[in-house]
């Protein structure tokens, strides 16, 4: 007699290694179409630079301010941490406070009818206006950095949190509680975990404002950082030293963005499974 079980699983055996080497290529086009796009467009780049006769101080050639990557690495570097440090403070700091909070209004009517209207006209403030205030208050040291790098990602923060925990089915919390439901099992294991996907797309929009946050109060004021690179480099019309910088900038804004992400992975691991 034939073997019923080896051959019910030899098909099963052939579709999951074309399911794995089907992975494996868009995974490679993941990762090598990016690639390429952007060597072609760094060689477009050049070229277009030497035929059409581009002045250094416009535009200069990839070729001049990648060879600035190299040479003044240890300077970049060294401005990046300071940059990096500010960004991480202020979106760790917004995160631990507009998550807590966010549950606190949805589920509190009094907090949500004394702070909300406070929080939406702060919201409809330009965060940025904040710099010069906050560097007449404390200097031009790291502290106005991380604090408008916190205001930047408050706000898109906390809606996400609010959206997040207002999401829930009402039906889900009264099963809970016919069920015998502490309100910390609840919020543990049915509230937080419905809410995460919200909370991290709130992040994931976050940590671009957080970025881009440093490097603006650093142009307000300030004496070390990327933005104050950037500020230097202008002032000498130094085009090789911007465009390296802004090489750092998105280096170092893609790196937190996939940081972001893999914690997503790891935090609620069924949503990767669901899309």
């Amino acid at each position: 007699m034939p073997d019923i079980e080896s051959e019910i699983q030899a098909p099963t055996l052939v579709s999951r290694k074309k399911r794995l080497r089907r992975s494996r290529i868009e995974l490679i086009q993941t990762i090598a179409l990016p690639i390429i796009s952007l060597i072609i467009l760094v060689v477009l780049w050049q070229y277009a630079i030497i035929i059409f006769e581009v002045p250094e101080y416009i535009m200069p050639p990839p070729s001049d301010f990648l060879a600035r990557l190299i040479e003044d690495r240890a300077l970049l570097f060294d401005q990046m941490q300071r940059t990096a440090y500010e960004v991480i403070l202020g979106f760790v700091l917004a995160t631990v406070i507009s998550v807590p909070l966010g549950f606190a209004i949805v589920s509190v009517k009094f907090i949500e009818r004394a702070l909300y209207p406070l929080i939406v006209f702060l919201q409809l403030t330009p965060k940025i206006a904040f710099a010069p205030l906050f560097i007449v208050w404390f200097g031009i040291g790291m502290l106005p950095k991380v604090l408008i790098t916190f205001l930047l990602c408050f706000f898109p923060t906390l809606v996400a949190s609010m959206t997040g925990f207002r999401a829930l089915d009402e039906r889900i919390l009264y099963l809970t509680r016919s069920m015998g439901a502490s309100s910390w099992h609840t919020l543990k294991y049915v509230r937080i975990p419905s809410a995460l996907p919200y909370i991290f797309t709130g992040l994931k929009v976050s940590i671009v404002f957080a970025v881009t946050g440093a490097i603006v109060a650093e142009y307000v004021g300030a004496n070390k950082g990327l933005g104050y690179l950037l500020l230097r480099g202008t002032s000498y019309l130094d085009t090789s030293l911007i465009f390296a910088v802004l090489v750092v900038l998105a280096l170092m804004g893609l790196v937190f963005s996939y940081i972001v992400q893999f914690t997503e992975q790891i935090v609620i691991p069924w949503r990767g499974k669901e899309e």
